[in-house]
């Protein structure tokens, strides 16, 4: 395990300098417990995977060149937590990252509808990343006490950069909140865009019934992040729109339009050279 210490040493052993990589979990032998467990893997990495894919469009178009760094090294956070989640997923049968993220179908992903939906402007990227970094702040607080020990891990690992994604939205959702006519305007209007997609994430699954102790009960977060999102819009002069659910089924393999063309762009290379090295 170059550069991280013992190769042997157990997932659980995370040290300042020192945190789990997707190689070392690659090289420790790791492998799901069941097939519960890598799917439960995969439903976190896919949410990661996609949106980095979302974020990165940002890269040389944000409104500031502070923010093309700021939401570039967000994407690559979530693309480091989406390597993680999908190198243990992979361990279960035998595939890596790679094949996860490049030769599976639209079908075969578990990701939210949420995090499929356009970037929009700026105040439609702000709000989906206010509602997924606070979702995701308390998801990875409470998997860090999962009995799985890599799922552990990768959450201790994650959530240090989330509570940066998580103050970095926040922040953004009171600028603009408070800006001008103009920009709380943009922000409402995000609100009504997403606000929709927001039961989804917290829908339990027959799987969680078979993860005890081991995957975090989507319902369980529902109250505390409505909580704190709310907070965090009042602070700013919003409010959470009354609309009407929309339908979602990202978990069971159907998706938005969108994703479909995104997987279009993020796979077409590796489909056009399967194998290619340098």
């Amino acid at each position: 395990m170059e550069g991280s210490g013992d190769a042997t040493a157990s997932a659980t052993r995370i040290t300042p300098g020192n945190a789990l990589r997707p190689e070392d979990i690659a090289q420790q032998g790791d492998v799901p417990g069941d097939e519960n467990v890598a799917a439960y893997a995969l439903r976190l990495g896919d949410d990661a995977l996609i949106l980095a894919q979302r974020l990165s469009h940002w890269i040389s178009r944000a409104p500031e060149l502070e923010e093309d760094v700021a939401l570039g090294n967000i994407a690559l956070d979530q693309l480091g937590h989406a390597r993680s989640f999908l190198t243990y997923a992979g361990r279960f049968d035998g595939r890596t990252e790679d094949d996860l993220a490049y030769f599976r179908e639209e079908e075969e992903f578990r990701c939210l509808h949420l995090v499929e939906q356009p970037n929009g402007d700026f105040a439609v990227t702000i709000v989906r990343q206010l509602l997924l970094a606070v979702y995701q702040h308390l998801l990875y607080s409470r998997l860090v006490d999962s009995q799985d020990a890599t799922l552990s891990a990768i959450a201790a690992k994650a959530i240090k950069e989330v509570d940066y994604h998580l103050e970095h939205a926040r922040l953004w959702t009171l600028r603009l909140g408070r800006g001008t006519e103009e920009s709380a305007r943009r922000m409402r209007r995000a609100l009504e865009r997403l606000w929709p997609y927001t039961e989804e994430p917290f829908g339990d699954e027959p799987l969680h019934d078979e993860l005890d102790s081991i995957a975090v009960r989507p319902s369980s977060l529902r109250g505390e992040w409505e909580a704190r999102v709310q907070e965090i819009l009042a602070e700013a002069g919003l409010e959470a729109p009354q609309v009407a659910a929309a339908w979602c089924a990202g978990r069971s393999g159907e998706h938005s339009e969108h994703l479909g063309f995104l997987l279009a762009e993020m796979q077409s290379l590796a489909r056009k050279h399967p194998g290619a090295t340098w």
